[in-house]
């Protein structure tokens, strides 16, 4: 088990060492936005390497797709993101700021230790009247004044807009998407027809998304920008029980979180959606939540059933035949789905939060450690010249490393210093060129967690840091 930080540290410590800063910060930021350094954009890209790699290119029942991220508007009215993807916001009498209703309640009862709920609650299509007499009767204040006034709660579309077209003022209404899904049901006959594939198989794809929240937050956690890895895994219904599916889903999912991006074990659980707040055209899903310094947050979706409702409602918008033939039976129907669906940024910050630790190593020694999976640590290996002299031995070292790991050269401070300095941004090998080097073309390798130290010879070297990564 790793320390726990809390996310004012957390926050310290990507922007010291390059992993995510302000968005637009000489400008004084944007809310909520954020752009991620030299080491966080690898980290990421490692995350959603690894994914792609475990979820597409090592299963034979799956194919990948990259959709536009700009639709043509009828997606999102047959999706039904037009009519109903919304948010209930109320604003404060007082002094005008505007808050979600629905968040607000949760803050409440994380703050609280409660269970206690509005009437007919169902998250965000709870009933306004219910969300506001249970606000009232709770006695709930505005964040920003303290009062408790509160209009009642009104639909806001969460969608982007903008316009299509040159001339200013003129052009076609179309959307940002709200999520990457739509582009894998409306492509589902393009790739079915061009990969002959046979059910059960899913389509994978990542992407970003945008979605105009009021109250985004919590770090990287919820942004109006973000990045989504989905599967939708089709199948035949009267062959594939979806309550197994989703079984097989959720254990698939909990093991890319837990052993390959190397998650605390201790943190994560599985959490039943309830009746109440299932999508209507879902019979069951299941998260994965971890427990964020705020409290237990969604991390990603093992598993959603949505049924045939996204096929089903493409064909009849579009009048398009969206079906399945089966080769064997010639039966044709409109297969249902499962969906895992991960956002990048959420994982990311429970990967973080999982990989700080803070070791005592002597009584008046502490180093900060980021425990990173060698798989997706930034940085695998640093080449440390022991002394200046020894440059350019290290980096033809380096060089040739290079080809094979992510590496980076370290050749200023104490040979200790540096060690440290590895350490905090979760390099799991450093490599020491000294004197000696030149002798036996041999060099000493520090593994990161245990500290310890074992002479290699050079020629070795690519397979012995292989073999350690696993």
């Amino acid at each position: 088990m790793t320390t726990k930080i809390s996310m004012e540290q957390l926050v310290n410590l990507c922007k010291q060492r390059g992993f995510i800063f302000q968005g637009s910060d000489i400008y004084g930021g944007l809310a909520n936005s954020w752009d991620y350094g030299p080491l966080g954009v690898q980290l990421l890209k490692n995350i959603k390497d690894l994914w792609w790699k475990t979820m597409v290119e090592e299963r034979m029942d799956m194919v990948g797709l990259d959709s536009a991220i700009l639709m043509n508007p009828s997606v999102w009215e047959a999706s039904g993101h037009v009519a109903s993807f919304t948010d209930p916001l109320m604003d404060c009498r007082a002094c005008k700021a505007r808050v979600r209703a629905d968040k607000m309640v949760d803050e409440w009862q994380h703050a609280n230790n409660s269970d206690e709920k509005p009437a007919n609650w169902a998250g965000e299509k709870t009933p306004p009247a219910d969300l506001l007499a249970f606000i009232n009767e709770k006695k709930m204040p505005c964040p920003s004044c303290g009062k408790c006034d509160w209009t009642e709660p009104k639909a806001f579309n969460l969608m982007f807009k903008t316009k299509m077209g040159v001339v200013e003022g003129e052009g076609k209404d179309v959307f940002l998407r709200p999520e990457t899904a739509q582009g894998i049901f409306v492509n589902f006959k393009n790739v079915l027809d061009t990969t002959r594939r046979k059910l059960p198989f899913g389509i994978a794809q990542i992407g970003k998304a945008f979605r105009n929240e009021i109250t985004p937050g919590n770090y990287i956690f919820r942004t109006r920008e973000f990045e989504q890895m989905e599967i939708e895994y089709f199948f035949d219904p009267e062959t594939t029980d979806w309550k197994e599916l989703l079984e097989t889903w959720k254990t698939t999912s909990m093991a890319f979180v837990r052993d390959q991006l190397g998650m605390d074990e201790t943190r994560l659980r599985f959490r039943d959606h309830d009746p109440d707040e299932l999508s209507h055209y879902s019979k069951g899903t299941t998260d994965i939540e971890f427990e964020f310094p705020f409290g237990w947050g969604e991390l990603c979706a093992a598993g959603a059933y949505r049924g045939a409702y996204d096929l089903t409602q493409h064909q009849t918008h579009s009048s398009k035949t969206l079906t399945y033939r089966d080769p064997f039976t010639n039966k044709e129907f409109v297969p249902h789905v499962m969906e895992p669906s991960f956002g990048v940024g959420r994982l990311m910050l429970a990967v973080l939060l999982s990989a700080y630790d803070e070791e005592t190593v002597s009584e008046d020694d502490t180093r900060t450690v980021m425990r990173f999976a060698p798989a997706i640590a930034p940085v695998t290996v640093a080449v440390l010249p022991l002394v200046n002299k020894l440059g350019d031995r290290a980096t033809e070292l380096a060089q040739d490393l290079i080809k094979q790991f992510r590496v980076q050269m370290d050749s200023s401070g104490s040979i200790g210093k540096r060690y440290r300095r590895q350490d905090e941004i979760g390099t799991p090998f450093c490599v020491t060129v000294d004197f000696e080097t030149l002798e036996d073309n041999a060099v000493t390798v520090r593994h990161r967690d245990s500290m310890q130290q074992e002479r290699i010879a050079i020629s070795e070297l690519p397979a012995y840091l292989r073999s350690h990564m696993a």
